[in-house]
C-alpha cells in the first residue's frame, strides 16, 4: 500500500482525555491566562519565556476599534461611578477594587482619545509536554506557581484539550479566544523575546551577542554562585575563552589560580606577572599532601577533613582497595601524624608535619599482611622513579595575580592524583584570607574519571561561594559530566555555563540537559571556533568571543601563530 506525507508524519495514536493528551509516547498539557497582574513592567514574563523546560508559548494580538472601544469604556465609566455613588449615598464604604478600576478606565479612556494610545485583545496559552503523567503533574504545578509568583492565574484546559493544544500549534488559530484587554504600552512588555539580551552594568566582555551584536557583558560574583562549567570539543575554544575573562578579571582585582595540565597558559602568566609553577620530578616546586591549615586560619575538623582526603588520595595512588586495608591504612594516618606530635587538638597543627615517607615507614612497621602489601605499593611513590613530587614540604606562594600549576612533564597516570593534591593545597590556602578569586581547572575529565577525586571536585564546588571563589571547570569529555551523579552535581551548582561546539555523539545528551530548541542544536553542531552558549541563570544567549590584537596574543594556542611570535 501506498503512504502518502500524511502517514508519514502522522503520530501513532492521539488520546485525549479530560485534562491532558497522548500524541504518541508524549503527554501534553495546555494552560490558558484568565488573570494578570495590574501593573506590568518590562521583562515580567521572563519567569515563563526561561523556564527550565521546554514549553509552547502562544500569544495572540488582537486590535480593536478605537470608536467602539471609547464607547464601551465610556458606558462602562458611568456604571462604576453609579455604583460608588449609591454607596456612598446608603452609608457603605465604597469597594476599593471598582475605585482602582475606575482610575485606571479613566486614564485609559483620556490616552485612547489623544491617540498616545490603542485597545488590544490579548490571548496566552502554554503547552507542557512530558515523557510521563507524573512529570506532567508536577511541571504543571511548578509553571502555575512561577505564574502566581507574577500575580498571573492560570487554568487548565479541561475539556477543551484538543483545542487548546491546536491553539499553540504554529498556524495561528485562537480556538479558544480567552482574551484580556490591553492598551499599547501593557501590550509592549509581553514581548517574548526578552532573553536575547544578557548584559549587565558591571562585569567582564564574554563576547557579542550573535543574535542582534550587543555586548555580553557580566558579573558572575552577582550570581547565587560564581562557578562556571566549560564543555566542548577539542579545539572549540575553551582555553582561550577562559584565558579573556582571566585578562578582563584582573582589571576588576580578581585573582586567578589554574591548573593546567598542557601549559597553556604560561604567556599569559608571564606577562601578568604571575607565577607559573612546574611539577615535575626534578622541580623545586613541592606540595606536602600532609599539610595541615594553622588554628588561626580555619575554623573547621581540620584532623578529620585531612583524614579523609588523604585516604580518598591514597585510593588513587595505590588502587582500589578492601575493607581490611581500608582501616589498617586509616590506623597508619593516624599513627604518621602522632608520630610528629599532632593529635585532634588544634594547637598541635603548628608543628611540622609528616611525609608521604613517613607514612610509609608506619605501614613496613605493622604486623598485618595487608599493611606489607599497601607498603610495597606506595614504594614507588617514596623511592621509585617519581620520587619527590610528593614527599617533600610545601613551598608554593599563590598570592600573586595569576598562579598557574602546570603538569605537562608528569605522565598521564600520574596528573589526576597531582591535580588532587593541588586541589586540597589550595582549598587549605584560599581559607587563609578571604578575596576574590578564579580557581580554573582545566582538562577537568582527569579528575573525573575516578569517583573519590570527582567526589573531591563537587565538594569544593559546593563550598567555593562562602570564600568568595569562582570555580570554572572545563573539560573536552562531556559524557564525564552527564553521565555521573557529582557530574550532574557540579552542573547543577554551577551558575554559569559555557556551551562551545559539540559532537554529534554528545549533542543529545546536551539538548535534554539544557531543554535547547532545534535552532541552538544546529548553532552547537555547526558552530565556529570561539562561537557557542551563554547560560547566566535562567537566560541564554548565543554568544560570539572576540579579543583584542594584545589579547588574542596571549590567548591563542594555535602551534603555528606561536612559533611565527617566537
Amino acid at each position: 500500500m501506498d503512504k502518502n506525507i500524511q502517514d508519514i508524519i502522522a503520530p501513532p495514536a492521539i488520546e485525549v482525555d479530560f485534562s491532558h493528551l497522548k500524541i504518541g509516547d508524549k503527554y501534553l498539557r495546555t494552560l490558558f491566562v484568565v488573570g494578570y497582574p495590574r501593573y506590568v513592567s518590562a521583562n515580567w514574563l521572563s519567569p515563563l519565556i526561561n523556564f527550565n523546560h521546554s514549553l509552547d508559548i502562544a500569544m495572540y494580538i488582537y486590535p480593536s476599534d478605537s470608536k467602539g472601544t471609547l464607547d464601551t469604556l465610556r458606558r462602562r465609566i458611568t456604571e462604576m461611578e453609579a455604583e460608588l455613588n449609591t454607596d456612598i449615598e446608603r452609608g457603605h464604604i465604597p469597594q476599593a477594587g471598582t475605585q482602582a478600576t475606575l482610575e485606571d478606565a479613566k486614564v485609559l479612556q483620556a490616552q485612547l482619545v489623544k491617540g498616545s494610545e490603542k485597545f488590544f485583545q490579548f490571548s496566552l496559552y502554554v503547552t507542557i509536554s512530558s515523557d510521563s503523567l507524573k512529570e506532567l503533574n508536577t511541571i504543571t504545578q511548578q509553571i502555575q506557581s512561577t505564574l502566581g509568583s507574577l500575580m498571573i492565574i492560570s487554568k487548565t484546559a479541561s475539556l477543551s484539550m484538543e483545542d487548546a493544544f491546536k491553539t499553540t500549534l504554529p498556524y495561528c488559530k485562537d480556538k479558544l479566544l480567552i482574551t484580556r484587554n490591553m492598551d499599547t504600552t501593557a501590550l509592549s512588555t509581553t514581548f517574548p523575546f526578552t532573553s536575547s539580551e544578557l548584559s549587565d552594568n558591571q562585569g567582564v566582555l564574554y563576547g557579542i551577542n550573535i543574535h542582534n551584536d550587543s555586548l555580553v557583558i557580566f558579573d558572575r560574583f552577582s550570581q547565587e554562585n560564581a562557578n562556571m562549567l566549560v564543555l566542548s570539543t577539542t579545539g572549540a575554544g575553551k582555553s582561550y575563552f577562559v584565558k579573556l575573562e582571566i585578562m578582563r578579571s584582573l582589571m576588576f582585582g580578581t585573582q586567578s589560580i589554574v591548573i593546567d595540565p598542557e601549559n597553556e597558559y604560561e604567556m599569559l602568566t608571564k606577562a601578568a606577572g604571575g607565577n607559573h609553577i612546574s611539577f615535575s620530578v626534578s622541580s623545586q616546586h613541592k606540595v606536602n599532601p600532609f599539610q595541615i591549615a594553622k588554628p588561626k586560619e580555619s575554623t573547621e575538623d581540620e584532623m578529620n577533613y585531612k583524614y579523609l582526603f588523604l585516604q580518598s588520595l591514597l585510593k588513587l595512588m595505590l588502587g582500589q582497595m578492601s575493607p581490611t586495608e581500608d582501616a589498617i591504612l586509616n590506623r597508619a594516618l593516624v599513627l604518621t601524624y602522632r608520630q610528629k606530635g599532632i593529635t585532634e587538638d588544634p594547637g598541635t597543627h603548628i608543628l611540622e608535619p609528616p611525609r608521604m615517607e613517613d607514612l610509609y615507614k608506619a605501614l613496613i612497621g605493622m604486623e598485618e599482611p595487608s599493611a606489607k602489601d599497601l607498603s610495597a605499593r606506595l614504594e614507588k611513590y617514596v623511592m621509585g622513579s617519581i620520587k619527590g613530587i610528593f614527599d617533600q614540604q610545601s613551598n608554593i606562594d599563590i598570592n600573586a595575580p595569576i598562579t598557574v600549576f602546570t603538569l605537562q612533564e608528569l605522565a598521564d597516570e600520574i596528573r589526576p592524583i597531582v591535580m588532587f593534591v593541588i586541589l586540597d593545597f589550595i582549598w587549605t590556602q584560599i581559607r587563609k584570607d578571604m578575596k576574590k578569586r578564579l580557581l580554573i581547572v582545566d582538562e577537568a575529565w582527569y579528575l573525573m574519571r575516578h569517583e573519590d577525586s570527582a567526589k573531591i571536585l563537587q565538594s569544593f564546588v559546593k563550598r567555593a561561594r562562602k570564600y568568595y571563589l569562582g570555580v570554572t571547570i572545563i573539560s573536552q569529555n562531556v559524557d564525564d559530566f552527564l553521565g555521573s551523579p557529582y557530574g550532574k552535581a557540579i552542573l547543577t551548582n554551577s551558575a554559569l555555563k559555557m556551551l562551545f561546539k559539540q559532537s554529534s555523539a554528545a549533542i543529545k545528551d546536551i539538548v535534554d540537559t539544557f531543554y535547547l530548541s532545534q535552532g541552538e542544536k544546529m548553532l552547537l553542531l555547526s558552530a565556529n571556533i570561539g562561537e557557542g552558549i551563554f547560560f547566566a541563570g535562567q537566560n541564554h544567549v548565543a554568544v560570539k568571543v572576540l579579543a583584542s590584537q594584545d589579547e588574542h596574543a596571549l590567548a591563542t594556542t594555535k602551534p603555528s601563530e606561536i612559533l611565527e611570535r617566537r
